[in-house]
């Protein structure tokens, strides 16, 4: 009889690693269970022994066979965690009291889209997203499929629940599917990016829809050069190309890699099959997407189609306020703002572009990056949060795994003359930078704008000697056209509330000074310690320029 065949050590490694994720942010979890939850704290407590039990015997087990099967316990462990942070912590963000009240409006039989609902804000302390202009985003803005999944679930109680039970759910089944799919040694690799280290099961008790397109394209991306192969594309193709729409159906996302996977599959399929059969397999996977979008969206493009049109369009256009780690931290962080600030949103529109005619025309090289390459261009975005790149990493992983460079090996390229004659490779240098270069002309326009209004504080009001209620501001527009301000003070990274302007103009006039008086949100604003940094900031919206100054509010002592 044969020995049993031993594990590879980058498989026993990879789920040890998996396995040790799992102790990231699972303390926080038990000791608030263990105050006033104490079957939670039970259940975490024996997932700590899973966590020690797997730990030494994916260091000993003799068989490959053996350390799949802990593979699978490490994925129970972990599903079991993410439901016992869910249990501890559901009532969600912003976007899950949107998506749940949204549910309720449908499921009354009301208006949804273009509907502002403030007082969601105000009742459940949730986070707010101000536009620049001067106004704050009430309402529902994306597609339909996370509000119609959540309506069956809003029996589960108050606040964004029903929400954050379905994106965290989506992130669950993802992440079995995801392990399923993928080839027995890589399967823990599922696990850690899906359940590891707290990321994206905080995404899914938050309520982001995002969880749930990702769910929906974790079929789609694994082994997605393979759609279609033959010609034909099976019931499995017609799945997939399904699940597509479905994720274009519950989040914006999905929008931004669509083209990549249809212009990479038909490269794959052209060099397989030619033009005209590789142009049917695609048309046959955006007519199935395209269907299953419709479907979900039938209801709200009958019922109303203006409202809904422009509410699944409002993340593009509502204007809200920079912010992010990318590229603008230029002109919130590191200046004092930019007139130019709609640049940056051409240099994103510009760069996707340019990725997508590069994918094009390298696709070979860049076919395995496919999953990736669309989230570059946020980071040039006036919205560059690193939740657009994090919570669609575990797509990164499928493709690694299942669509490497062999995949492409024979996908078409278009080669005009100039790529493909004797001097191919300065004139594919010269392809890229031309390519590129607009988009960095557009960021540095961007990046180098002036703040158009200069300001200083000529007065402070306070209630006490650590409360401000007002300040008085001379104002000096220095732009070649009038600007209707809007005020906050910021203290740290993000924004906050606006002021409001109780004395003086809201609209300053080209090259004109004027005085203006500000009243804090809710009437007060609580000075912090001298160490912070406090940053009287101004938006316009038309055009769209920030303005920055540091002020120092100082405690005042009494006597």
């Amino acid at each position: 009889m044969s020995a049993p065949e031993p594990p590879a050590q980058w498989h026993r490694v990879l789920t040890l690693l998996a396995d040790a994720s799992l102790f990231i942010g699972t303390r926080a979890v038990w000791s608030q269970a263990a105050s006033h939850r104490l079957p939670v704290a039970g259940v975490i407590s024996l997932c700590y022994a899973s966590i020690l039990v797997c730990g030494v015997l994916i260091l000993v087990v003799r068989r490959a066979k053996s350390l799949a099967r802990l593979d699978l316990c490490v994925l129970v462990t972990a599903v079991t965690l993410a439901l016992c942070a869910w249990a501890m912590n559901h009532r969600g963000g912003d976007e899950a009291v949107l998506t749940t009240q949204a549910a309720k409006e449908l499921v009354a039989g009301h208006v949804v889209y273009g509907q502002p609902w403030p007082w969601l804000f105000h009742t459940h302390g949730v986070a707010l997203t101000p536009t620049v202009h001067g106004s704050y985003d009430y309402t529902y803005g994306y597609p339909p499929l996370a509000m119609l999944l959540t309506a069956p679930l809003l029996w589960l109680g108050h606040g964004g629940a029903p929400a954050t039970a379905l994106s965290t759910g989506a992130l669950v089944v993802g992440a079995v599917v995801l392990w399923r799919m993928l080839p027995v040694p890589w399967r823990s690799a599922a696990t850690m990016a899906c359940l590891g280290f707290g990321f994206l099961p905080t995404y899914g008790r938050q309520g982001y829809p995002a969880i749930l397109a990702l769910a929906l394209l974790i079929p789609v991306v694994v082994r997605w050069p393979r759609i279609g192969q033959g010609g034909r594309l099976g019931p499995a193709g017609i799945a997939r190309a399904a699940c597509l729409g479905a994720a274009c159906a519950a989040q914006q996302l999905p929008w931004f890699l669509t083209p990549f996977l249809l212009a990479g599959l038909y490269a794959v399929r052209r060099g397989e099959l030619g033009a005209r059969q590789a142009t049917l397999v695609v048309l046959r996977v955006l007519g199935v997407a395209v269907t299953v979008w419709l479907l979900i969206n039938t209801y709200f493009i009958v019922h109303e189609p203006g409202t809904w049109l422009s509410g699944i369009a409002l993340p593009l256009t509502q204007g809200a306020v920079l912010h992010g780690q990318g590229l603008v931290d230029i002109s919130l962080y590191f200046t004092d703002g930019s007139d130019r600030l709609d640049w940056y949103s051409h240099a994103s529109l510009l760069l996707a572009a340019a990725l997508l005619a590069l994918f094009v025309l390298f696709v070979r090289r860049l076919g395995p990056a496919a999953t990736v390459l669309p989230w570059c261009a946020f980071f040039v975005a006036t919205r560059s949060q690193d939740g657009y790149y994090l919570m669609m990493t575990p797509l990164w992983l499928a493709a690694a795994i299942t669509a490497p460079a062999s995949e492409f090996a024979r996908a078409w390229q278009p080669r005009p003359r100039l790529l493909s004659g004797p001097h191919r490779r300065p004139a594919r240098i010269a392809a890229v930078v031309l390519l590129v270069l607009p988009t960095l002309v557009s960021a540095t326009v961007a990046a180098t704008g002036k703040p158009p209004l200069e300001m200083r504080v000529t007065a402070v009001q306070r209630a006490s000697a650590k409360v401000v209620t007002r300040l008085t501001l001379q104002v000096t527009n220095t732009d070649d056209s009038a600007l209707t301000p809007h005020f906050m003070l910021t203290t740290g990274q993000g924004m906050s509330r606006f002021w409001s302007i109780v004395q003086g103009p809201t609209t300053i006039p080209a090259h004109t000074s004027a005085r203006i008086e500000l009243r804090a949100p809710d009437g007060r604003f609580a000075v912090p310690r001298p160490s912070v940094r406090i940053r009287l900031r101004a938006f316009t919206a038309t055009p769209q320029t920030l303005s920055s100054q540091d002020i120092r509010l100082a405690v005042r002592k009494t006597e």
